[in-house]
């Protein structure tokens, strides 16, 4: 099979001489460039540039996926910790009143939860729109999934700091039907 130049020339559309100089143009671009470069194709290199941004943009919204997962996981913990270690405290008759970011909520509850509430043994959670009552520790463990679920756990070092020695206030009585 003769090549394309050949059956050009046999056809008469190029002359020997026209031939001949596209010929001796090839072989000078040829020369011209450095030796161990292969041809750059630019069309290629836009084609691997344009895989690597599409693969690059799949990961990132991979790791996005598996960041919400994680948060969903994480949400369906507290939630399920909280209604395993709520206490039922049914109606109470003292109120009990804390804050909930710069709102003060207030929750009735029985004089023996309102003392254990104070004293750091109880805390409050917040779960949808409510709030429950859990334990001191199932609190602990909640706060290390999500903080925010917490809305309230006073600890032993908070009462201690409150009955320190350089307190202004400290010779005065409290009275006993003062209740916040």
């Amino acid at each position: 099979m003769a090549s394309l130049q050949e059956q050009l020339l046999q056809a008469g559309i190029v002359d020997k001489k026209k031939a001949r100089q596209i010929d001796k143009e090839k072989r000078k671009a040829a020369r011209s460039q450095p030796k161990g470069h292969a041809k750059v194709d630019e069309t290629r290199e836009l084609a691997q540039r344009a895989l690597a941004d599409k693969a690059e943009r799949a990961r990132e919204l991979n790791r996005q996926q598996q960041a919400q997962a994680e948060q969903k996981a994480i949400q369906a913990q507290v939630i399920q910790l909280i209604r395993m270690n709520r206490i039922e405290h049914g109606a109470g008759d003292v109120p009990y009143q804390f804050t909930d970011g710069k709102k003060i909520k207030k929750k009735y509850v029985s004089a023996k939860v309102h003392e254990e509430l104070t004293q750091g043994r109880v805390a409050i959670a917040r779960l949808g729109e409510r709030y429950e009552l859990l334990p001191a520790a199932a609190a602990r463990k909640i706060m290390e999934r999500d903080e925010a679920a917490i809305v309230l756990l006073n600890s032993e070092q908070q009462n201690a700091a409150d009955s320190a020695e350089d307190d202004p206030y400290a010779e005065y009585q409290i009275p006993d039907d003062l209740m916040w």
